[in-house]
Order: C-alpha cells, then structure tokens, then sequence
C-alpha cells in the first residue's frame, strides 16, 4: 500500500505539487500476516486522519472508489464524460477546480492497469488552505487492509471516506455464553454485531415430591440430565467458535446463578476454548439471547481490557529492561537503527500516535546531502555544512515503512501500541513514539 499527499511546501511531482511517497513497506522482505494487516491499518488510520481535514470552496472535491472486480479503464471513461459535463459549471472558479480534479485523476488512473487484489482509491481536489487560499491535492491508497465493497464516484466539498472508515472498526471477536440450568445460549461479538447462534432448552426436571428412596433416584437423575444439558450445549458451543478460534479475542461467561462458573470449574469447554476463557464470569438476568446481550453490555469493559493488557505488558517488559544495569532495551530512533543493523531487537514498539517520515535532503549551495527524521508541520533544517537555509527535498518514506523493513532483515517482531493506555501515552511522550526490546544488550 502507498499513498501520495500532496504538499505546498515543495516543487511539484503530482498535480503541480510534490508528494510523499508511502512505498510498499516491505521491500522484498517477508513478514507476518499479522504485521503485514496491521502496518496497512496504521498507514490508512494515518491517511484518514489528514483527508478528514480536507475541505473545499464547494463541490471541487473528486472522490472514486474502485473495488477490485471492478476495471480502471470503466473509472477512466467516465471520468472523461464528467469532465464534459463539469464544462457546464456556471462558476468559472469551480468549473476550473472540478475539471483540474479530473484531469489529474485521469492522470493518475493512466498509471494502474488494475485496481489490484483489494481495490483502489483515490482522492483529488482544491483544497482550501486559509485566506481564501487553496492547493492541489492528490492521494492514493492502493491496496488498503480489505477488499473495497463497491464503485463509488463524488464530487463534494469533502472526500467520501466510509468504505476506508469501515476498515478501521476492530474485527477482533468474542465468543459468548450464557447458561443456567434451564436454558443456555451462546454466539459471538465482532465490531458493532452480536450474533446469537443457538438458544437450548435443558428440559430438566425441578422440584420433586418423591421421597425415601426414590427421593434420591429423583436428585441422581436430575443430576445426569443437567451434565448431559451442560455437554450438549458447551460442544454445540465449541464446534460453533472452533473454526475461527484464532480470530477470537476471548471467551466470556455469564449466567443468571452458579451454573456459570460450576461449567467452567468442571472443564466442560473443549481444551483449545478452555485456553481463552476469561478469568471473570458475569452476572445477567437470563440465559437466552437477552442474556448474551447483556453479557455484552457487562462486560465491555473486560472486551477492551484484553487487548490493551497485552500492549501493558509489552511496555512493562520494556520499562523493567531498561532499568537493570545490562539493559536488553532500548529507544530513540538513532539506538533502534543501530540495534536493527545488527539483528539485535526481538520486538519493535511503535506508537500508534508517531507521525513522521524520514526525509533525505541536499543543500543548493554545498550539495551536501543527509537523512532527517520530520513530521508533516516540522520545517527544513538548515545545513549542517555550511549553514544555508536553501534546502530541497529528495525523497520521503514513512519511517513506520523503513523500520518495517529493516525489522523484517532481523526477522524482529513488530508490535503498534495505541496511546489509550497510560503505558502507550508514555511511549509516545517519553520515548518519542519508538522503542525495541531486545535479544541482548547493545551499548
């Protein structure tokens, strides 16, 4: 995945306006599907982040979505045929912008023979840039997280960014269930859904007025029905999440009594589901799909603590390394290049929250050329030789993208961690946004 953003600061490229170059992060190098799918999230989530700003003056701005089973060459001609129709336009400002989009989009489009395996995106127009001012704007996304559902094209005062949106809502699931011994129901939460596969039915007999002997006939019998109830819904349970165990975050338990926590104490869960149960069981009303509901109300909490717990973890092993006398951390961009030169980190920490690029300049006056780490606000530094302020740009690549690949050589774990945390906040804050734990010490 790359994207284009276009800049007024610089000469141009694209649209008469210089662009950062997201390249594919991985270079040739294999990662990790995980890895891989996160990387994409962080860059879109980045991405995202500066169209949603984007204004303009009125309809100026071209948005078209392209899903892959859809050709670039469709895209193409109708854009020709809107730029026609955009001859209409009674505003001559907004004639020029809206046709200026399009020829920059044909433009663009010319360059991909196809919207590739997940879709292509792209976002062009004049925005507005303050004191009645605008620029040209160019942005790419190729190859985003997840297929593209379908061809859209709009031309509006802010770009069309649901389908991306949609990437970015946590796809990780819960399993859930509840359970007493007259009923039990289980199913599954992923996003925004909750899906209720099954509600059972034990049919279990309750209160007897048997006596003597039989009394106790009676009590075995209700026994062996409520573990064969138990069994029978925990297996139809477990077959049901077993196929996608390895998308599901946890397994939450609930229940209106002490059925719940008797289940899970009696090992009736199938091993590998065993594994993910979490330590808490809940308190509902019912134990039907009214009960999964509220199972999930409950226990939101818990669902959002699972996954920042183990972000905590890895900034403490972090915090606990750097503290000891032969620490096997480190941190600061300078320290975590030179560790992944020499294959010494067993797992990158990047914030979530980190926004920089890594630029390559020259000097016009001594031809001096180095590397600086910059984000979008951050102004040209001056030269370091000879102290001269004319100073021009000669790549730019998404310092996420270069540490990807050089903690890729090194066969390194990559670990994003969000700012949600006080732990993630600390990442960004104290260690500018980078930090690495260690196979050994490096000094």
């Amino acid at each position: 995945m790359y994207f284009l953003y276009s800049s007024n600061l610089y000469c141009s490229t694209v649209g008469g306006f210089k662009c950062y170059i997201y390249r594919p992060a991985y270079g040739g190098v294999i990662v990790s599907s995980d890895v891989d799918i996160a990387t994409k999230r962080l860059k879109l989530k980045i991405a995202l982040e500066e169209l949603r700003e984007m204004k303009g003056f009125g309809t100026e701005l071209v948005t078209i979505i392209i899903p892959p089973d859809r050709q670039v060459s469709d895209a193409r001609s109708m854009l020709q045929n809107e730029h026609g129709q955009a001859a209409n336009i009674k505003s001559k400002g907004t004639r020029k912008n809206v046709q200026g989009a399009i020829e920059s989009a044909i433009s663009t489009l010319n360059r991909f023979k196809t919207p590739g395996e997940n879709g292509l995106a792209l976002f062009v127009g004049s925005i507005i840039i303050g004191n009645n001012k605008n620029r040209m704007v160019n942005v790419v996304v190729k190859d985003p997280p997840q297929p593209l559902i379908s061809f859209r094209y709009r031309c509006d005062s802010t770009f069309e960014l649901t389908q991306l949106e949609d990437m970015l809502v946590d796809k990780k699931s819960y399993a859930l269930f509840v359970i007493d011994r007259a009923e039990a129901a289980y199913g599954i939460a992923s996003g925004k859904r909750i899906h209720v596969q099954e509600h059972l039915v034990s049919n279990i007999m309750g209160k007897h007025r048997q006596g003597g002997q039989s009394a106790q006939r009676f009590e075995r019998l209700i026994e062996e029905a409520a573990h064969n109830f138990f069994k029978r819904a925990t297996e139809h349970a477990c077959s049901y999440w077993l196929p996608n165990l390895e998308n599901i975050a946890a397994v939450i338990i609930g229940g209106p009594g002490a059925t719940k926590d008797f289940v899970v104490k009696n090992e009736y869960f199938h091993h590998e589901i065993t594994k993910k149960i979490a330590s808490t069981t809940f308190d509902v009303g019912y134990s039907n799909e009214s009960g999964v509901r509220e199972l999930v109300d409950n226990a939101g909490n818990l669902m959002g603590e699972i996954e920042l717990d183990a972000e905590r973890q890895l900034m403490n092993r972090f915090l606990e390394e750097l503290v000891k006398p032969a620490p096997k951390a480190t941190y600061g961009e300078m320290m975590i290049n030179k560790a992944l030169d020499m294959g010494a980190v067993d797992t990158l920490l990047i914030s979530e929250g980190m926004r920089k690029n890594s630029v390559e300049l020259e000097c016009s006056g001594c031809n001096h050329t180095w590397k600086v780490s910059l984000s979008r606000t951050d102004e040209l530094p001056k030269c370091k030789e000879c102290n001269s302020k004319d100073i021009k740009e000669i790549s730019s690549v998404s310092l996420i993208d270069e540490l990807s690949v050089l903690a890729g050589k090194g066969n390194s774990n990559v670990s994003f961690v969000s700012t949600d945390t006080e732990e993630g906040s600390q990442l960004l804050q104290g260690f500018g946004g980078l930090a690495a734990i260690l196979r050994y010490p490096v000094m």
